[in-house]
């Protein structure tokens, strides 16, 4: 059987969407930022950062360990924004 793809959760989605915003908040582009990480011994390309932004690629610990340090964040700080609410087709915010 082959393996089966992991899908991203909410709790990744939510902590892809607070990393983009933190970076842009910090006034760093995607090449900056993973320059920033290499340096810090973590190889990562523009192009990983940008497939974890945009939840194309999973971002796992080390990742996240080193994006909150090339950004000068505890690691936490990512997974305490607030979780994706799922709704139904036609309902709206309660």
């Amino acid at each position: 059987m082959p393996p089966r793809s992991l899908e991203i959760g909410p709790a990744g989605r939510s902590a892809a969407r607070a990393i983009e915003r933190t970076r842009v908040a910090r006034g760093y582009s995607q090449r900056q930022l993973a320059a920033r990480i290499r340096a810090l011994g973590r190889p990562m390309t523009f192009t990983a950062l940008s497939r974890i932004e945009r939840t194309v690629r999973r971002c796992d610990v080390d990742d996240l360990v080193a994006i909150a340090a090339a950004l000068g964040m505890p690691p936490q700080t990512f997974l305490m924004n607030e979780p994706e609410r799922p709704q139904a087709a036609g309902v709206g915010e309660i």
